[in-house]
């Protein structure tokens, strides 16, 4: 994912299906807030990667694009360093939207964060 926010964060896709997205992220200088934790808005943009990767399963991107239109996020436990996972499933595969929920843990499966992303499903106008 070359030139996008995954590639700045250090976002890497694990494993990829329409049930089931595995993304990790590194906890790191990338991804600190000022204090030295893992940033919420850096949790929040691995959710909502991990839900629009998804979803993108779910379509025809040549014709349809997704686009996260509502997320949220409930931040459960901080983190200093060391590696994030990301599990998203979808809740809900419409026609016109999709509801992910995303849980990130640590390495020893601690819930870090608890994330619900919705989804907008658009017909692309270039095709």
């Amino acid at each position: 994912m070359e030139n996008t926010l995954m590639e700045a964060l250090g976002i890497e896709v694990q494993s990829l299906d329409k049930s089931e997205v595995i993304l990790t992220m590194p906890v790191d200088k990338r991804t600190h807030q000022p204090f030295g934790f893992l940033h919420g808005g850096a949790s929040v943009a691995l959710a909502e990667t991990a839900a629009s990767v998804g979803a993108a399963q779910h379509v025809d991107t040549s014709k349809q694009s997704v686009f996260g239109i509502e997320i949220n996020a409930n931040h459960m436990k901080s983190k200093r360093s060391g590696i994030v996972t990301a599990r998203g499933v979808p809740l809900h595969v419409g026609r016109t939207t999709m509801v992910w929920e995303i849980k990130i843990v640590d390495e020893a499966e601690n819930l870090i964060c608890i994330s619900r992303c919705t989804i907008g499903v658009v017909t692309r106008k270039d095709k």
